[in-house]
C-alpha cells in the first residue's frame, strides 16, 4: 500500500510537472525563462513545481478586472472621466511621446506644475501639509510602512483630516508592510480611515500570486495635488537609521490635471484590494502657476507590455547629449543593458548611479556580472558614498526627466506594480540636472580595473547571483 501511494504520488508530481512546463512554455515572456522553467520542471518537479507555482507566473490575473476590461462599470467611469481630461491634453507630433502616451494608456497634459522634493525633510513637509489642506478625500498608498516615529507623525495628521470630515483611503502592501503592528492598523480604522492591505493573492481566486509587490507610493488630495516617488514611511527615510545612514531619495510633487492619472491608479488598486469603487472628483484643474507637459505611466504585471521595461528603453534611444540614471537596484534585462550600451557608443553621455553601500546582497553582487560590458561600451558608472541612494530618477539632455518608483531590476520591470511621471520639460528638467550634479559630486566613478581585479570567487558568486535576477 505504502509503495503504491509512493507511486502515485511521483506519478502525479511528473504529471503537474509536465501540465506546468506546458504553461511555461506558453506564457513566460522571455525564451531563456521559458527554457529555465521547463528544464526544471521536467527534472526536479518535486522542488520546481511548487516553485514555478509561487514565483514563476508572469502576469498577474485578476487585476484586469480593475482596467475595465472585463467591468462594465469601472470602463464607463473611465471612458466618463478621460472625457475631462480631453481638454488638457497634448497633441505631440513627437514619436517618442507618441510611443510613452501609448505605453501610459494616458495622455500628456499640460497646465502642470511639478515640483521636486529632495530627501526626507522636504518631502515629509509637503506630505504632512497636503494632508493639513485635505478638503474632501486623501489617497494615500505606500510599500512599506512602519510603526515608527515618522509613522506615527502620519497617522496623526490623518486622524486630524478625519476629524475635519475628509475622508482618508490607506493602502499599503501587504508584504513590504508584512512588519507594521496590528495596533497601527487598528489605531488607524478605529479613527475612521478606510484601511486595506494590497493582496497580490486576493481570497481563494488567485492563490499563486505571492511574488507580486505594489510599489507604488502615491497620495492625492481631493483631486488637486498628487504625490510620487521614492519614499516610504519610516524613520530610514529620514536618515535616522544608523543601519543605513544619510538616505539620498527624490519625491515630486504634482497639481494640474496630470494628478488624474496618479488618482486613476490608485482608484484601480483600492479596486482590487476591496471591490469597493469609490466615489472621486474627476475634474481636473488647470494650474496657472506654470504650464509642464507631464504623462503619468502606471506599469505592473497586469499589463500586456512590459511598460515599465519598454518605458526606460524609450527613454534610452530619445537621449541625444545626456542619459543621467539613479537607481538602488541595478539588475537591468538584456534590452535595457543593450540600450544603455548603444546610446554610450553613439556619444552620449551615459551616467548611472548606484549605492556605494548596498542593502540587498544578492542585487549588489550580480552587477559585477555586467558591469564590464557597460563599461567597454563607455557607459560611466558611479557609486553614491554619503549614505545609501534610493532615488529613481532619469535625465535626457536639457529637455526631459522621470521621477517615479521604478528600480532598474527585473522585478520592477516585471513583478511589481510601479507609476513614473515623465516629463518634456526644460524647466523640470534643468531642476533635476543641478540636483544630480550635486549627487554625482558625492560619488566615486567604478573604473574597469577594479571589477577585473576581483577574485575569482567572487566573480562565480556574481554571475550565480545574476541567474537569480529574475526573481530578485
Amino acid at each position: 500500500m505504502t509503495s503504491w501511494l509512493l507511486g502515485t504520488g511521483i506519478l502525479i508530481m511528473y504529471v503537474l510537472g509536465i501540465v506546468s512546463a506546458v504553461m511555461a512554455l506558453m506564457s513566460s515572456r522571455t525564451s531563456q525563462g521559458a527554457v529555465a522553467w521547463i528544464i526544471s520542471l521536467l527534472t526536479f518537479p518535486y522542488v520546481a513545481v511548487p516553485a514555478y507555482w509561487l514565483f514563476g507566473r508572469p502576469r498577474f490575473y485578476g487585476y484586469v478586472t480593475a482596467r475595465g476590461v472585463r467591468d462594465n462599470i469601472l470602463r464607463r467611469m473611465l471612458v466618463r472621466y478621460r472625457t475631462h481630461v480631453d481638454p488638457y491634453a497634448v497633441t505631440s507630433k513627437s514619436a517618442d511621446i507618441q510611443a510613452i502616451e501609448q505605453l501610459a494608456m494616458m495622455p500628456m497634459t499640460h497646465g502642470n506644475q511639478a515640483t521636486l522634493l529632495i530627501d526626507g525633510e522636504e518631502t515629509f513637509e509637503s506630505l504632512f501639509e497636503g494632508m493639513q489642506r485635505a478638503q474632501h478625500y486623501i489617497l494615500l498608498q505606500f510599500f512599506i510602512v512602519r510603526d515608527d516615529a515618522l509613522g506615527r507623525r502620519m497617522m496623526a495628521h490623518l486622524q486630524q483630516a478625519v476629524r475635519r470630515g475628509v475622508s482618508v483611503y490607506f493602502l499599503y502592501d501587504e508584504m513590504g508592510s508584512r512588519k507594521l503592528s496590528d495596533r497601527y492598523l487598528n489605531d488607524l480604522a478605529l479613527s475612521g480611515i478606510e484601511v486595506s492591505a494590497f493582496r497580490s493573492s486576493r481570497g481563494f481566486k488567485h492563490p499563486f500570486q505571492l511574488n507580486f509587490r505594489n510599489h507604488r507610493k502615491v497620495m492625492v488630495v481631493d483631486g488637486q495635488a498628487g504625490w510620487l516617488g521614492g519614499f516610504n514611511v519610516g524613520i530610514e527615510y529620514l536618515g535616522q537609521d544608523p543601519h543605513h545612514g544619510d538616505w539620498r531619495d527624490t519625491h515630486l510633487k504634482l497639481q494640474g490635471p496630470s494628478v488624474m492619472g496618479l488618482q486613476e491608479a490608485f482608484w484601480e488598486d483600492w479596486h482590487w484590494a476591496t471591490g469597493e469603487v469609490i466615489t472621486l472628483n474627476w475634474q481636473p484643474q488647470k494650474t496657472y502657476a506654470s504650464d509642464q507637459h507631464v504623462v503619468i505611466v502606471p506599469s505592473g504585471p497586469a499589463d500586456r507590455q512590459d511598460t515599465a521595461s519598454l518605458l526606460i528603453q524609450q527613454v534610452i534611444q530619445s537621449a541625444q547629449e545626456r542619459l543621467w540614471v539613479t537607481s538602488p537596484y541595478f539588475v537591468p534585462d538584456q534590452g535595457v543593458q543593450d540600450a544603455l550600451r548603444l546610446a554610450a557608443m553613439r556619444g552620449v553621455d551615459v551616467r548611472v548611479m548606484i549605492p556605494e553601500r548596498p542593502d540587498h546582497l544578492l542585487v549588489f553582487l550580480s552587477a559585477f556580472s555586467f558591469l564590464p560590458d557597460m563599461l567597454r561600451a563607455g557607459v560611466k558608472i558611479y557609486r553614491y558614498l554619503p549614505g545609501f541612494l534610493h532615488q529613481k530618477v532619469m535625465l535626457v539632455d536639457n529637455k526631459a526627466c522621470t521621477v517615479g518608483t521604478v528600480n532598474m531590476d527585473n522585478r520592477s520591470f516585471r513583478l511589481n506594480f510601479e507609476i513614473t511621471a515623465f516629463m518634456p520639460s526644460a524647466s523640470i528638467a534643468s531642476q533635476v540636472k543641478l540636483m544630480l550634479e550635486k549627487d554625482f559630486s558625492q560619488c566615486r566613478r567604478i573604473g574597469l580595473d577594479e571589477i577585473a581585479q576581483r577574485p575569482w570567487w567572487k566573480k562565480v558568486v556574481s554571475r550565480a547571483a545574476y541567474l537569480m535576477a529574475p526573481v530578485q
